[in-house]
């Protein structure tokens, strides 16, 4: 009983920093660092990230894609269904003797999801049960803050704006009835809330997510130019990506824009 009244604590507690965390990104579309947090963080695959690669955000090569090695799993109740894909978060190992002391934090993005293991208690192995705030780094990511052998540390976290270089990037997937977008490179928040698609002889036509940083369109929209108007989770901030894909557009392609979030 104890332990379950901790837990809804420790959850209600989470959701009202999650709240106050998200007004203070809110300033006139701008997304402001939010305040600093305690979680912990373990690391995934090798010091070639090789394991990192595609995840459950589907950003596919992480490196081709401009993701490379500093990038984060997280616990399901930071990942969001998927919507928290893409977001930026200041990481700094707190008070552990494993804690490389010149250092003051690492910058990673979320590109994939640490899923639950309900065989391991939450202190125990299963880092990533809900309601725990957990990161799961790729392990040069975590090399940067402590040493690996520690296998676990306690961290402070915040998120951060997302320093993306360049405009949104949109690969395509699908089909001629069914239009699949990865967005990736996305600024500001670096988060997505919706998306919808325009073709040059057609009016806005709202995409579903699908999951992780993927939105879709059951439409037929071969033979024309493709425009896009997209969303922030975080700031709600929307900007239009006009003309980003020409009529001759195919999938299996991704397609660069100069617009971004801030």
């Amino acid at each position: 009983m104890a332990s379950t009244l901790q837990a809804s604590t420790f959850f209600f507690a989470f959701i009202l920093k999650f709240m106050f965390m998200a007004e203070q990104a809110l300033a006139g579309g701008i997304f402001r660092p939010s305040q600093w947090a305690l979680a912990h963080a373990t690391f995934y695959g090798d010091e070639t990230a090789s394991a990192t690669m595609g995840g459950a955000c589907g950003y596919g090569n992480l490196f081709q894609n401009g993701y490379g090695t500093d990038t984060v799993a997280l616990s399901s109740t930071l990942f969001n269904n998927g919507y928290a894909c893409g977001t930026c978060y200041q990481i700094k190992c707190y008070q552990s003797s494993a804690c490389y002391n010149n250092v003051a934090f690492t910058t990673v993005t979320a590109t994939n999801l640490c899923p639950p293991n309900w065989a391991q208690p939450s202190d125990n192995g299963g880092w990533c049960n809900p309601p725990r705030v957990h990161f799961d780094m790729a392990k040069p990511a975590f090399m940067k803050i402590a040493q690996w052998k520690a296998g676990i540390i306690p961290v402070l976290y915040r998120r951060v704006p997302c320093g993306a270089k360049g405009g949104l990037r949109f690969s395509f997937q699908g089909n001629g009835y069914w239009l699949l977008v990865y967005l990736m490179n996305v600024g500001g928040g670096g988060d997505i809330s919706s998306m919808s698609v325009r073709g040059s002889r057609s009016g806005w036509i709202s995409m579903s997510h699908n999951w992780g940083a993927s939105y879709q369109a059951f439409a037929t929209l071969g033979g024309q130019a493709l425009s896009f108007r997209i969303t922030s989770y975080t700031t709600r901030e929307t900007i239009i990506a006009w003309n980003v894909a020409p009529s001759n557009w195919n999938v299996g392609l991704t397609y660069s824009t100069t617009v971004n979030f801030r």
